[in-house]
């Protein structure tokens, strides 16, 4: 895997961001997660004046050997059908990119289906779907590694086009099951307390889900290279959470801000974060999703998410709804008057 330099903002800026803020003309702290979100886009874009342009959103699809064993409500046939919608503007993704004014970009990173036909679906495929993780690494390290770089190139692209603040969302029959395990190996968490309905197993299959999945870590712990810290990523990840891997980290290290979405996508931060913990600097976190367990991944990375709406959809959906109130920071603090240009006495 390549390695990626991801720095602490600069913090030398912090004092005069702080007192830029508290001087608008309101009561200290009295805009609450506003201020504190200003700050921290203050000190990513190292300015007193922060701006966002060219937003874009990255939709990665990939499909999931372990959807073989049922551990999902809904078949792999969905994830290139809801593929196919994105290319003709029908997905929650699309509307609320619409509305917010975000490029999207659908990419193929491993749909069991072929989708070449489609000219609006960036063909990046490693394979047709990841292998069963039941039994096997979902896939090898060099397409791990392949899955990385996409990500990375992806947000190249966006950054050349004057980028300065990403969303990444997913499509992927299946893939609440690996965002599980990832939560019950790096935050030490019961597992059966990290397993979910997912798109809305009844308890029968809930049982099930939990049986497979135990069934998998224990296969996994018994033939795994401890010392490998890649391992429990390509071990149990989907294409398309590898290439949100590499893209979080990617845009990290070109210090723009990374809007996360969900519980697959909270689980793709967490897992970036065992790499490099600098990323999460870089990371707004949209929403706490009603996926059992988000709550708890979002507290393992003290994550403070924007909304709480009871979403649970995926895509990025979760995310790109929040952007109106990231937005809203960087208003605040380019656009309220300060106590003394409004000639009003500072009163606190």
């Amino acid at each position: 895997m390549r390695c990626f330099k991801i720095e602490k903002p600069d913090e030398s800026l912090r004092d005069a961001i702080k007192d830029k803020i508290d001087n608008l003309n309101k009561p200290k702290g009295s805009l609450g997660l506003l201020e504190t979100l200003a700050e921290q886009i203050c000190l990513i874009q190292q300015t007193l004046t922060p701006t966002f342009q060219h937003p874009c959103h990255l939709l990665f699809g990939g499909d999931h050997g372990i959807e073989r064993e049922g551990v999902s409500v809904s078949p792999r046939d969905v994830t290139w059908q809801q593929m196919i919608n994105f290319t003709r503007g029908g997905g929650g993704v699309n509307m609320f990119c619409r509305q917010h004014g975000f490029t999207l970009y659908i990419i193929d990173m491993g749909v069991d289906h072929d989708l070449t036909a489609y000219t609006d679906i960036l063909n990046r495929k490693i394979a047709h779907g990841t292998k069963n993780f039941l039994y096997e690494p979902a896939m090898t390290e060099a397409q791990f590694n392949q899955a990385i770089e996409t990500g990375c190139e992806l947000v190249d692209r966006c950054h050349q086009d004057g980028c300065n603040i990403i969303c990444m969302g997913e499509m992927g029959i299946a893939n609440t099951s690996p965002s599980s395990i990832w939560m019950h190996l790096f935050g030490n968490i019961p597992l059966d307390e990290c397993i979910g309905a997912g798109a809305g197993l009844n308890n029968p299959g809930l049982q099930h889900k939990r049986e497979v999945l135990h069934k998998a870590v224990a296969h996994y712990i018994a033939h795994s290279d401890k010392e490998n810290k890649l391992e429990p990523l390509l071990y149990f990840a989907g294409f398309e959470m590898a290439g949100a891997i590499g893209a979080m980290l990617r845009a990290a290290e070109l210090k723009m801000t990374v809007m996360v979405d969900g519980f697959i996508m909270s689980a793709c931060m967490l897992a970036a974060s065992q790499l490099y913990p600098e990323v999460l600097r870089y990371a707004v976190f949209g929403h706490c999703g009603d996926e059992s367990g988000h709550k708890r991944m979002l507290g393992l990375m003290h994550a403070t998410p924007l909304l709480q709406l009871g979403m649970r959809l995926g895509e990025g959906t979760g995310a790109l709804c929040a952007y109106p109130i990231i937005e809203s920071a960087v208003r605040m603090v380019n656009e309220m008057n300060n106590f003394k240009n409004a000639h009003i006495t500072k009163y606190f």
